[in-house]
């Protein structure tokens, strides 16, 4: 049996929040004009525009530079070990499904050692949101080449260029099963504060990449600027095959809600199971003589 626990309460008025409130004390240390810095500008003013108290709301990560993400924000953090962030935040969610879950982290702790928990997480459709800032390189380890490098990438941590083929994150999350999966950029905040209101509303797994730059070892603002372009205005995110063809055109990385369906969510399945299973006269005899004669 899963315990829950009680959290301290906050003092605010949801209706009276602002992008400030939800700043930390903690000041960011990313690298001057680090894509990651919109995102978390971006963040501010999307739950400041939902109104969720912070006392309600848990930022949880795992290693890199992005995964800092929860100091900078007041509110419930969790700053975990190394590609498990997806296994804390679910063991958040089902204690408390009263709590936003988001969880934040990069290409690197989501794709690599990470990508084990992702597509199950996925298909269970714990309902937290997944924000993924790609900056296509391991940032905070000098360089090296991550799993969203592209083929061919010539950098000091790969000097005769990248020869392996990088993951597409879109098309392994809706192969996965994602409820929800968009794309954004953070250089982009108008559009990119919208989808992640979006995905933080919606009732499962959400998963949002953002294209998030590095400066310092990779600096893609002008490519990214010259290859992304927004969904066509008649685009229905409700067709998966369609999602699926743009996520996988070569030429353009297209910016928006790709796909989105409704699906029981983890959670409330986990409480429906509890339920039944509390009934009386339902327990261990009577699972047992299913399967007895």
């Amino acid at each position: 049996m899963i315990q829950t626990i009680d959290l301290p309460q906050f003092t605010y008025e949801p209706s009276n929040l602002v992008a400030n409130d939800y700043k930390s004390e903690v000041h960011p240390i990313w690298c001057p004009g680090c894509g990651d810095f919109g995102v978390l500008s971006s963040f501010y003013k999307a739950v400041s525009d939902l109104h969720i108290p912070p006392e309600q709301l848990v930022i949880v990560s795992g290693i890199g530079c992005s995964s800092r993400f929860p100091a900078f924000v007041n509110a419930y953090g969790f700053h975990g070990t190394h590609g498990r962030a997806l296994p804390l935040a679910t063991g958040v969610k089902m204690s408390r499904p009263d709590l936003h879950v988001v969880t934040v982290g990069g290409d690197g702790d989501a794709f690599s050692i990470g990508m084990g928990h992702l597509p199950h997480a996925i298909r269970r459709n714990v309902d937290i949101t997944y924000i993924i800032m790609d900056n296509e390189i391991y940032g905070l380890t000098k360089g090296q080449p991550s799993p969203t490098s592209p083929r061919g990438m010539e950098k000091k941590a790969s000097p005769f260029g990248t020869i392996e083929q990088p993951i597409n994150p879109l098309m392994l999350s809706l192969a996965s099963g994602a409820t929800w999966v968009a794309r954004g950029f953070s250089s982009k905040p108008k559009d990119l504060i919208e989808l992640i209101k979006q995905a933080i509303q919606h009732k499962g797994f959400s998963f949002l990449q953002v294209l998030s730059p590095c400066t310092t070892f990779y600096d893609t603002y002008d490519h990214f600027k010259n290859i992304t372009k927004p969904l066509p205005a008649d685009y229905n995110p409700l067709d998966k095959a369609s999602a699926m063809q743009f996520a996988m055109d070569a030429q353009t990385m297209h910016l928006g809600l790709f796909y989105k369906e409704d699906r029981p969510t983890y959670d409330q399945g986990y409480a429906a199971m509890n339920e039944r299973n509390a009934k009386p006269g339902y327990g261990l005899p009577q699972i047992l003589s299913k399967y007895t004669r």
